[in-house]
């Protein structure tokens, strides 16, 4: 139940969209995942008119069973035929209410099923061809509620919601016409003149409760994040002794709690005086008003029980209404949601493009030609200006320079998960551009500082650099990147399961794992992103060993911070606020005693 709870929380909190034509439209387009099945639809549709058509019967033929209460001039044993026909007629209505309410439900699971099914699969495949951009913009978190939350509203919406919306419109309004068909004016003006009022004003009491209460709970959450700040940090708070500070912090949220709290309360306590006064009053006044009739002979016994039970059953499926309706505003903006991210513009990737089988392997040789780059959500930084350097095939290049200085932009822009906003990027003498994007990062690989493993198992990260790779393939990438020892300590071997992002392994673990995915790939390009500076030392020796047999006879692009790393570069380039100052080889630079590079040295080496 606390599940169910917090989930119909976080779906409260979703944007409502308004019942328009455009957005009636944007929700029709998923139906387009049902093309093939359109026969479950219709069955569907066929269930769901059984339901309320029978919804409708069921008060007509109940209510005639109270006639019999009031009959005594019909011999008894013909009483007791019609009884047991009513009766009879009651549970066949009710065999096939439950014949058609399974119906309903099952078909219109069934659709929903489909639906989602290639909703998920579309959204998910939209979301990991984005470019690097989009996630610069949007939060990984709001993504992931996309595909969790956002489908799950519209799975509520089309297996419960507009089923019931049409169901409880056919029975109510199907059942006022009934009403006002079946019994007198003097009976039906009654319920029209106190029962729509009274609905009304429940619908609107309630929603300015539910208001409240969702305000309520944010106020509750906000001191769930104190306690968390508190607790997580605690050594903080007891190392500062902020035990007071924090204490009174959350004595101040607690008592705006207890505020709003006893607000809450005393509107909850006037909806419930509201709801035993009006609403049962009503109901009562419309029985003291049917007794008079009665004591007048102007009505029969079976027209009050027919008033009475279709008066039950028009107000439960119309007081349901709005809260059946708010929950297709929440899908129709869920709906709009999800497909905002599907009408993005997407990287121009080769899905169908089998990896780790080259037709034409790269040379290597790189060029960046005044290179100018600004973020998309940073237009007013340059990152970096003019950047001109080059490396031919088998070379490695080194990049230092202070954070911030643009060297893992770099980075970036190598592997084209951006695009400079001006200058050249070539590769082997063409404009990268011209090559299939999907091709040319197959022919790529990066070691990051922060490896991210996924939570399966040591085997499957490794062939995560080759899928269809063999066995003695894997054997032989872990040895190269002296990943292979340790592999063979634990009890599962190669089977070991890292944990989420690889937590049950040590940093210098991960690295070795990381560098035995990119040896199994094999790449012309290496992209090595710091992959040193978190390590302790025997860590970095064996992780280095492993990089500098990865990087022979490949391009190699190193970005370090530790320059004991980069001394046999072919060349190093330093950068300075998004500008090359400096460039040459380790010898060469060192030789400047006025220069970054040189005083970076004295830094770490003492020279």
């Amino acid at each position: 139940m606390a599940g169910r709870g917090s989930r119909n929380k976080s779906q409260d909190d979703l944007p409502k969209a308004r019942f328009s034509r455009e957005n009636f439209k944007k929700s029709f387009r998923l139906f387009k995942y049902v093309t093939n099945n359109k026969w479950l639809f219709v069955a569907g549709i066929f269930f769901l008119l059984g339901t309320a058509g029978v919804g409708l019967m069921f008060p007509v033929v109940a209510g005639k069973m109270f006639g019999f209460f009031g009959e005594t001039k019909t011999p008894v044993q013909q009483l007791k035929i019609e009884i047991n026909n009513a009766g009879l007629a009651l549970l066949i209505l009710l065999v096939a209410q439950g014949f058609f309410s399974f119906g309903r439900v099952y078909m219109f699971t069934r659709i929903t099923e489909k639906i989602l099914k290639g909703l998920r699969l579309d959204l998910f495949g939209k979301l990991v061809q984005m470019p690097m951009s989009f996630y610069s913009k949007n939060k990984v978190a709001e993504l992931s509620s996309r595909v969790s939350t956002d489908i799950n509203v519209i799975s509520e919406a089309f297996t419960t919601n507009i089923a019931e919306v049409v169901r409880q419109t056919i029975v109510g309004v199907g059942g006022l016409v009934i009403l006002m068909t079946l019994t007198s004016w003097d009976i039906a003006k009654w319920f029209l003149m106190v029962i729509p009022p009274i609905a009304l004003i429940t619908m609107l009491y309630g929603r300015k409760i539910r208001r409240y209460s969702k305000n309520y709970q944010s106020k509750i959450a906000e001191s769930n994040v104190v306690v968390l700040e508190a607790l997580t940090g605690i050594a903080s708070v007891k190392s500062f002794v902020n035990e007071n500070y924090e204490i009174s912090r959350y004595d101040r949220i607690t008592n705006e709690i207890k505020n709003f709290g006893i607000k809450y309360g005393i509107m909850r306590g006037g909806f419930f005086a509201f709801i035993v006064t009006c609403v049962f009053g009503s109901v009562f006044f419309i029985l003291y008003q049917m007794l008079q009739l009665k004591l007048d002979n102007k009505i029969s016994p079976t027209e009050f029980g027919q008033f009475m039970m279709l008066s039950f059953f028009i107000a439960g499926s119309l007081g349901g209404l709005p809260e059946q309706l708010a929950s297709i505003q929440r899908a129709l903006g869920a709906t709009d949601r999800v497909f905002e991210i599907i009408d993005e513009e997407q990287e121009k990737l080769d899905l169908n493009y089998k990896t780790n089988e080259h037709t034409t392997r790269l040379r290597g040789d790189l060029e960046f030609k005044s290179i100018q780059f600004t973020y998309p959500t940073r237009k007013d930084i340059i990152v970096l200006r003019n950047v001109t350097f080059s490396a031919t095939a088998g070379q490695t290049i080194a990049v230092v320079g202070s954070s911030g200085s643009g060297k893992s932009t770099l980075a970036s822009l190598a592997l084209r998960f951006y695009e400079p906003d001006s200058g050249e990027y070539l590769i082997d003498g063409k404009p990268s551009t011209s090559y299939e994007l999907t091709e040319l990062r197959d022919q790529m690989a990066i070691v990051p500082q922060d490896v991210l493993l996924f939570g399966g198992s040591i085997k499957e990260n490794i062939l995560y650099g080759k899928p269809l790779a063999t066995e003695a393939e894997m054997i032989e990438a872990a040895k190269q990147a002296n990943a292979y020892h340790f592999i063979m300590e634990f009890p599962e071997k190669f089977d070991t399961v890292v944990g989420d992002r690889g937590i049950q392994l040590s940093g210098g673990q991960r690295q070795r794992i990381a560098i035995a995915r990119a040896v199994l790939k094999n790449p012309s390009i290496l992209i090595l992103d710091e992959a040193t500076s978190s390590l302790d030392s025997e860590s970095e020796r064996l992780v280095q060993e492993a990089l500098d047999k990865l990087m022979v006879g490949r391009t190699s692009i190193v970005i370090a911070h530790r320059l004991s790393t980069i001394k046999n570069a072919d060349k190093i380039v330093v950068l300075q606020k998004g500008e090359i100052v400096e460039m040459g080889t380790h010898h060469e630079l060192v030789q400047d005693v006025h220069g970054i590079y040189r005083h970076l040295s004295e830094l770490q080496f003492g020279i």
